[in-house]
């Protein structure tokens, strides 16, 4: 039964997730990042969504060998699409930081996540002539005005510190390079969305087997998980080897002995590859809050159990962003492609609230401060009206 209430409170638990997820890494230390991500990825596209689904859905891979090989082609290579916007969006996170950042990159990804696929499956039309169609494209619309307004307190926050100011949160603020990069990385990034949609077979196979033994719907969709975030891990992977065989990182697992050749400095290989969220202010902030150590600090071992520890609670969270989407989608109604507005928004307002924690907005003006509360107001009041739109759509459905 759809109830877009507690809808949207599983996007917003699933956006607080995401917006948290990196603050683990914190505690990672003589660790180059493609160690701890890859490490962290391992749990996030692995482990968590394989034990989740095995546990909750009967006869996961009956269901997911039942299921057709385009149907699994599409939804992993989208996964994959979207790994390779993941890697870039690390390097919004260095150019504009964790507010910004994430603001402009999932303005883009929420766009094309949220009305590419009712567009191509011709619901969009459809969308158009109801009163509950068009009251989620007015929470989409707000959900990109908020967007905007927090893009404008951006660049204002740009105009009005100074470059030691701007170093000391963000070390590499540069606004023009990051739009670009945030275009980019939003684009593919809602290729996930893609995948979701492409899956849908599989999550109605899950859903059958869950009804018929008696299960609850709200996992129908871990098993598509699965899949896409395969491809997710596959792009993952490739570069963080890479990254492992370039730096000569790759000893950090096991704290073997370096090779005798000089290691290329993580910072360089966080340039190459993306990063991961929030590296810029990891390494802005290393010493005061017990961020990862720097490639001069890659003295003596590195604490394994502790590293691995933190990097698979990063991990876990990360996951639990898309374990409560997945609850959050089936409780939306007919118009769930909206959840993706949803979980995007979400996002943005936890990773501001957060970005306010960590201080990177500390030494702005009241004006900027005022832009930031306007786009706070704005995201949330969006997820009101999408989760309103989802329950005219479901009560007109039930009549």
């Amino acid at each position: 039964m759809s109830n877009p209430l507690i809808g949207v409170i599983y996007h917003w638990l699933g956006g607080l997730a995401s917006a948290s997820f990196y603050i683990p890494y914190r505690g990672v230390k003589k660790w180059s990042w493609e160690t701890y991500w890859l490490v962290g990825g391992f749990f996030s596209w692995i482990i968590a969504p394989l034990t989740l689904a095995s546990l909750l859905v009967p006869d996961l891979w009956k269901s997911i060998g039942a299921t057709p090989g385009t149907t699994l082609f599409w939804a992993y290579f989208f996964g994959a699409m979207w790994g390779i916007g993941g890697l870039t969006f690390g390097l919004t996170m260095r150019y504009l930081g964790i507010a910004l950042g994430m603001a402009v990159a999932l303005g883009f990804c929420a766009a094309f996540g949220t009305l590419v696929p009712p567009i191509f499956s011709g619901q969009f039309e459809k969308i158009l002539t109801t009163g509950s169609g068009q009251m989620i494209l007015l929470g989409v619309l707000a959900c990109l005005a908020g967007i905007g307004v927090s893009g404008m307190a951006g660049m204002s926050k740009e105009r009005e510190l100074s470059p030691e100011q701007k170093a000391a949160t963000v070390k590499e603020f540069n606004f023009k390079k990051g739009m670009l990069v945030a275009t980019f990385s939003g684009v593919l990034s809602s290729c996930f969305a893609y995948g979701l949609a492409a899956g849908k077979p599989l999550a109605d196979l899950s859903k059958a087997a869950l009804l018929r033994d008696g299960g609850s719907d709200l996992w129908q969709n871990l098993p598509v998980l699965v899949i896409v975030l395969w491809g997710g891990f596959t792009t993952n992977f490739l570069w963080c080897v890479i990254l492992n065989i370039k730096n000569r990182s790759s000893h950090e697992y096991l704290n073997m002995r370096p090779s005798a050749v000089g290691e290329v400095s993580a910072a360089e290989g966080v340039m190459l590859s993306g990063a991961a969220e929030e590296s810029a202010v990891q390494d802005a902030n290393a010493s005061s809050h017990g961020g990862p150590d720097g490639p001069s600090s890659h003295t003596g071992p590195a604490p394994l159990l502790r590293n691995y520890f933190f990097s698979a609670l990063a991990g876990i969270t990360w996951y639990l962003q898309f374990f409560f989407y997945s609850m959050g989608q089936t409780k939306m109604g007919t118009y769930e492609f909206s959840s993706w507005t949803l979980h995007m928004a979400s996002i943005i307002i936890f990773s501001t609230l957060w970005g306010i924690v960590l201080h990177e907005w500390k030494g702005t003006s009241n004006r900027t401060h005022v832009l930031i509360g306007i786009g706070l107001a704005v995201l949330i009041g969006s997820t009101v009206i999408v989760g309103y739109g989802n329950y005219l759509g479901a009560a007109s459905s039930g009549h």
